[in-house]
């Protein structure tokens, strides 16, 4: 049976982003833009925080993968509402860019729901780079302003790494987690096992 109780630490820093969110966006409402951006960079240091947990206490787990994965995209989310409502020019102004980076992104969850019935948690290193440079790119935007460098660094990252959770899921016909990119996915044994069962 599931309980809390069967909840590790790590499970717990993935939780607060997810209650966060409601929080950041009553925050968002009420037009504190400090407040919202301060409290964001704390769920985004949540982030950071699990994953060295899980893998120093060696507490990893397809639930706990899955627990961060929508922990870091309702982030992400709540993120970009709150830079379309206060940098609502600059989203207007490069709105080709993060189109040509959302289409694929989109057309990515639906094969994965499709597919697994539920989101990927592959946490590829091209994903956590990408995680990494859109949280530096959003937070500093919100305090500063735009560094217009790192934002076309960022859709490049974005893109590279939705094509390659694109292929990942063509690759594991079972839902999987943990896989660091497509050359590690080539040498993965439980993608190996797949194949020598449908052979």
């Amino acid at each position: 049976m599931l309980t809390f109780k069967n909840f590790n630490i790590a499970d717990w820093f993935s939780f607060y982003r997810i209650a966060a969110a409601p929080f950041l966006l009553l925050i968002l409402w009420l037009g504190n833009r400090e407040l919202f951006t301060w409290l964001l960079l704390v769920s985004y240091c949540t982030d950071a925080i699990d994953g060295f947990l899980a893998r120093r206490l060696k507490i990893t787990s397809p639930r706990g993968s899955q627990l961060d994965s929508f922990g870091d995209q309702i982030t992400f989310i709540v993120g970009l509402i709150g830079v379309l409502i206060y940098e609502y020019d600059f989203i207007k102004e490069h709105a080709f860019f993060l189109i040509l980076v959302f289409v694929p992104y989109i057309f990515q969850m639906i094969i994965a729901f499709f597919k697994y019935g539920k989101a990927t948690a592959f946490h590829t290193y091209l994903a956590k780079l990408s995680a990494i440079t859109q949280a530096f790119f959003i937070l500093w935007l919100l305090f500063f302003g735009p560094i217009y460098w790192l934002f076309y660094v960022m859709i490049a990252l974005g893109l590279l790494e939705t094509i390659e959770e694109i292929g990942l899921i063509f690759m594991y016909d079972n839902w999987v987690a943990g896989v660091k990119g497509i050359y590690w996915a080539l040498r993965d044994k439980r993608r190996m096992k797949n194949q020598t069962n449908t052979g």
